[in-house]
């Protein structure tokens, strides 16, 4: 698949936010770091573009603000690094703060906090039809299919599904100030009938609400359980996701246990997540 990708194109992972909807697990940690399946959600963007052939401080770009130190700590030296000052300047200003770095470069835009699986592909395999057969010149999306097409946030009936394809005409322009690509660029090369959208073939979750990460994370453990090998069980694990260096006494069950954290003899969790050793969120 990576003999499709276009010798010139670059890709900006979008992992400034700050992740309000899951809340309080993000007030220590950015949303691209939250773990899904013992994996950064930021290490699962970068690997998919690796599998398309696309990696290093070249040819991928990383923006960060809210916890923003933690993101460029993470990253190092794997991609460029865009530290917005201040407030997130949004995904549209995100990608115009890279003007200079796109530099006349058509640009694949990812969202850290896409989780995407197609058993039939691997990572970056799986979203290669985004690039196949493009004409360099429209916007396209990766999405799926809605369950009601019609509803507003659709794009010719489907739901966007973490990826955007966008040619550098569409970029040169953008205003270094806080916007979307929504409103910037997608809504307008749509009604310009210059907008594609390429159907996701595999799961996709958002990871933006406790109960979307949550799902993720039971997606990634494949129905049953994932434990780092690093971590300490003595109690019972049923359908849970158990970090690095966490220790489980006590009992749970469709539950992501995070990196360190305890869940304590004669606790039973159930549809939670729990990080630190007390810090418990519900999903409803």
């Amino acid at each position: 698949m990576a003999a499709a990708v276009p010798a010139q194109l670059c890709a900006v992972v979008l992992a400034a936010g700050e992740g309000t909807r899951l809340r309080p697990l993000t007030e220590r940690v950015p949303k691209a770091l939250c773990p899904v399946g013992n994996v950064p959600l930021l290490d699962r963007a970068l690997a998919r573009l690796a599998g398309l052939g696309v990696t290093g401080p070249d040819r991928v770009a990383v923006n960060a603000c809210y916890l923003g130190d933690q993101v460029v700590a993470h990253v190092g030296d794997r991609a460029h690094l865009s530290v917005e000052p201040g407030d997130p300047l949004g995904t549209a200003g995100g990608v115009a703060n890279l003007r200079d770095w796109i530099d006349g470069r058509p640009v694949l835009v990812g969202n850290a906090d896409a989780y995407l699986a197609d058993p039939a592909a691997a990572p970056g395999p799986d979203v290669a039809a985004l690039l196949d057969g493009w004409d360099g010149h429209t916007v396209r999306l990766l999405g799926q299919p809605a369950a009601d097409p019609a509803a507003p946030g659709t794009f010719a009936g489907h739901c966007f599904t973490g990826f955007s394809l966008l040619p550098w005409r569409l970029v040169r322009d953008l205003p270094v100030v806080f916007s979307d690509l929504v409103r910037a660029v997608w809504r307008p090369a749509e009604a310009a009938g210059a907008l594609t959208v390429v159907p996701y073939r595999g799961t996709f979750f958002d990871t933006g609400t406790p109960a979307d990460y949550l799902a993720a994370n039971l997606h990634a453990a494949a129905g049953g359980t994932l434990v780092d090998p690093s971590a300490t069980v003595t109690g019972h694990c049923m359908e849970s996701v158990v970090g690095a260096g966490a220790r489980v006494d006590g009992e749970v069950s469709r539950t992501v246990v995070w990196p360190g954290a305890t869940v304590h003899h004669g606790e039973r969790l159930r549809d939670a997540i729990r990080a630190g050793s007390t810090l418990t969120v519900p999903v409803d």
